[in-house]
Parts: structure tokens; sequence; C-alpha cells
């Protein structure tokens, strides 16, 4: 599966205030899935998932554990 990280204006305050990333993810990927890929390449805990749906592109944000600080991912993908 291919997560491709989003870096709008409100995704890039969401990793500072709620520590939650925002992925682009296939159509057919579901929540257990998104998490498990997310664990698996980062090596983070991830507390939540939830998923939408809008112009035909499937969207994931991705909450960590308070111990996995997103903000070093997002430096780690680039998006700070």
């Amino acid at each position: 599966m291919i997560l491709k990280p989003v870096t709008t204006e409100k995704a890039v305050k969401m990793i500072d205030v709620d520590n939650t990333l925002l992925f682009e993810a296939p159509r057919n990927s579901d929540k257990p899935e998104i998490k498990k890929e997310v664990e698996n390449v980062f090596n983070v805990k991830v507390d939540k998932v939830r998923t939408f749906v809008q112009d035909n592109k499937k969207y994931a944000y991705v909450k960590l554990n308070k111990k996995s600080p997103a903000i070093d991912i997002a430096t780690k993908l680039g998006m700070m």
C-alpha cells in the first residue's frame, strides 16, 4: 500500500496541535490496513485512524500515541 502525506496548511497545524498526520490512501484500503502500514513503516504506535472520501480520493487522519511525536515523522517525510 502506498500512503502519500498531505501537506496542506490544515494538515501541518494538526501535526502540532493534535499529533495527527494526514495521508492520501488507496480507495480500497480500510482502517486496520492503514494503521498497520503506518506502525510498520514509521515504528510508531497509532491510537486512532479516521478516513473520508472526497473527489474520489480517500484520506486518512492518523492520530499517533503521545509517546510518538508526529513532528518527528513529518520532518523525516520533508513536510516541515
